[in-house]
């Protein structure tokens, strides 16, 4: 585990500034890949954070970092959540809602009075297929995240790298009156994976590779007499 503090509102209510998250740094380790509706803390991909001032960093921090479980004044991280994943197709149209793999989503985390997309020429309108080793990542403060939307120009495209990822935000460990749990939400649990036409294509293609067998086999058969009739080749 590795605290992080959370530096901005891009995240509200979700999360909000001040707040202290544990992140899961182990299981990216043992190749687990980040999936959607989880939040994450990655590296910056391309000078997203370009402007922003570096935080100096209180005693208690400097040590909590010297031993690892907090990251270094330098590192350049941001946290948000994770709506599409290798192979995905997001979408934005007007305000919403946003569209994963055709399928709108339900998003109660998103701040109150923000709509689920935003309706700019800087990006709140997209519709983009997430790439292999990449994620696309958006703030649950709509309105007020400049995440993947915002930097599709930049050499990813937008798409954050699986490798930048440092892990998953599971808690919210401080202060005491805002502890809880980062759990993914219902809305990404409703089958969004695109594996539908690959099965499909499976199932149609099923009969035909067992009629030419058929066809294989009575071929042999009656070439060989000494093959037992209805017996198949191997």
């Amino acid at each position: 585990m590795q605290a992080f503090s959370i530096p901005s509102d891009s995240m509200q209510n979700t999360l909000q500034q001040g707040d202290r998250v544990l992140v899961d740094k182990l299981t990216p380790w043992f190749g687990s890949q980040p999936t959607r509706g989880e939040v994450v803390v990655f590296h910056d991909p391309d000078n997203w954070l370009a402007g922003e001032p570096t935080a100096t960093p209180n005693a208690l921090q400097t040590a909590l970092s010297w031993i690892g479980l907090m990251p270094s004044a330098e590192e350049k991280d941001l946290i948000k959540r994770v709506v599409g994943v290798a192979g995905d197709t997001v979408e934005c149209r007007n305000t919403g809602p946003l569209i994963v793999n055709g399928k709108p989503l339900n998003e109660p985390y998103v701040y109150p009075g923000n709509t689920p997309c935003s309706v700019d020429e800087q990006g709140g309108q997209f519709k983009v297929t997430v790439p292999p080793g990449k994620i696309w990542v958006m703030g649950d403060h709509r309105q007020n995240s400049l995440d993947s939307r915002y930097h599709q120009q930049d050499k990813y495209q937008g798409f954050v790298p699986v490798g930048n990822v440092v892990g998953r935000a599971i808690v919210v460990a401080w202060p005491p009156t805002r502890w809880n749990t980062l759990p993914i939400p219902d809305t990404f649990e409703q089958g969004l994976d695109v594996t539908a036409p690959a099965a499909l294509g499976l199932t149609g293609a099923l009969p035909l590779v067992l009629w030419r067998r058929r066809r294989l086999t009575a071929r042999l058969t009656a070439g060989n007499p000494r093959v037992p009739g209805g017996g198949t080749a191997g």
